[in-house]
């Protein structure tokens, strides 16, 4: 694992665009200052060893991850994880129904001399999926034409779909994003699965979540045109639905109206997940001791809401130091994570994004950034391996 600059293409900014990353908050260099969100005047090589070890690494944490989902919900462990009680017997029975899962992706340290360690499952509404299965492909085409590169997503997800078909009620999946994100981010990759769904044979309609309507007469979800909703591809996360009428009504309409990502992934999309892994599998290389609430033993550790996003509301306290970031989450409780810091490159750290799709890994994203917490002043940049066939 090695850090390289270069330059980038010309008119980087027009092709990354063409291909569909219309947002772009800039991300913060080493002196505070902006720093392109997309920056392709770095990139990381990879040996192909280390790429199979870090694929075998994920699909062991993904299999992992699905044996603790049975645990929670055999032991019904929901408090845990903060979801309200009202929801306790849906989620479980969305588990025992198997409902189909798309994707998800893990976020690693990984430094190349050891196994990647698992800091979180973003496992309901993972972004910087354009990123990591388009705009890098083509920078590698364009600029290293003879390597490879970790990434197969579009055409396991592609595949994806076509197996889950068969299980899709209705004649067509509904793919929702929310209005209420300003960046673009949401529609662009909600608008991509779409995408790849289409191009797996289903039909598709793309629309807000908002404009998704409830008609109490036919207890039923309707679109816009009064359609049935009968499958829904959402990227809105579980524990805000769960808080308000709308999750009321999608617990309702179970399992008539298919939910996608599914009910049980609010188990494997909170931080809670972190400690009762540590406690099925204390000591396992893959993953870094955590706990409930309090940090035990740990002297060193990072403080993490189960229900955080964006590096919001993290602690990390070590000898002589501690750190701190803002935020609006932590009243649903915290975990407690060894601290292990990011590797540095350059004054940079890099966060592995590693992809699931289905049951297999399928790619890797690297989000870099100048401080101690993956935050949203990180930059999204691309990798390669060297000589690598595809």
């Amino acid at each position: 694992m090695e850090r390289h600059r270069a330059e980038p293409r010309p008119g980087w900014e027009k092709i990354v665009e063409g291909q569909g990353m219309v947002y772009g908050i800039p991300g913060r260099g080493p002196d505070g200052g902006p720093r392109p969100y997309w920056d392709e005047s770095v990139h990381y090589t990879f040996a192909m060893d280390e790429v199979l070890s870090l694929e075998a690494d994920v699909e062991v944490v993904h299999s992992m991850c699905l044996d603790a989902v049975e645990q929670v919900v055999t032991t019904e462990r929901f408090r845990d994880f903060a979801i309200p009680e009202y929801a306790w017997e849906a989620v479980a029975a969305s588990w025992r129904r198997s409902d189909p899962h798309v994707y998800g992706r893990f976020d690693l340290r990984y430094d190349g001399s050891g196994p990647a360690k698992l800091l979180e499952y973003n496992a309901d509404t993972p972004t910087t999926l354009l990123e990591a299965s388009i705009l890098q492909w083509y920078w590698l085409k364009d600029t290293h034409e003879g390597d490879d590169q970790w990434n197969s997503l579009h055409e396991k997800l592609v595949e994806r779909w076509s197996e889950i078909r068969a299980r899709l009620p209705g004649d067509a999946v509904h793919f929702t994003w929310s209005n209420g994100d300003p960046t673009g981010e949401d529609h662009v990759t909600v608008g991509y699965l779409q995408e790849t769904a289409a191009e797996a044979g289903l039909a598709t309609i793309g629309l807000a979540i908002e404009d998704i309507g409830w008609d109490a007469s036919l207890d039923r979800f309707v679109d816009l045109e009064e359609g049935f909703v009968n499958a829904v591809f959402k990227l809105y996360p579980w524990e805000w639905a769960l808080t308000d009428d709308f999750g009321k009504h999608v617990l309702r309409s179970l399992p008539e109206t298919l939910w996608m990502e599914p009910l049980w992934k609010c188990i494997l999309s909170n931080k809670a997940i972190l400690a009762v892994l540590w406690e099925m599998y204390p000591g396992h290389p893959n993953l870094l001791p955590a706990y409930l609430d309090d940090p035990g033993l740990l002297t060193e550790y990072v403080r993490k809401p189960r229900l955080g996003r964006e590096g919001g509301n993290i602690s990390i306290v070590s000898p002589g130091s501690e750190t701190q970031t803002g935020g609006v989450y932590g009243e649903e409780g915290f975990v407690y994570q060894l601290f292990a810091p990011l590797p540095e490159f350059d004054g940079y750290r890099p966060a592995l994004g590693a992809w699931i799709v289905g049951d297999t890994a399928a790619g890797l994203g690297i989000r870099e950034t100048v401080g101690l917490v993956t935050d949203d002043g990180a930059a999204f940049v691309p990798h390669r391996i060297p000589g690598g066939t595809s």
